[in-house]
């Protein structure tokens, strides 16, 4: 059977766990400052929520950007 050092559960002593909890929370901070700018750029760059024109001004949008392509691709 494994050892079980001092009862605990991990198989870690204390400073080992400190240790693995000191990095841990250090790289999910710096993880979630990564996703917190990564959002914020992505949202500069193209909203999640429409404009004033709401979701229909959107596909309409998307219509005209496919007819446009559409017609290029089959003239050339």
């Amino acid at each position: 059977m494994a050892d079980n050092r001092d009862g605990s559960l991990s198989g870690l002593t204390e400073s080992e766990a400190k240790e693995f909890h000191g990095i841990f929370i250090t790289s999910f901070i710096i993880f979630t400052v990564i996703a917190v700018i990564a959002h914020f750029l992505a949202w500069q760059w193209r909203p999640w929520l429409p404009g004033v024109g709401g979701y229909a001004s959107m596909i309409n949008d998307a219509k005209d950007v496919a007819a446009a392509y559409i017609a290029v691709a089959f003239t050339a």
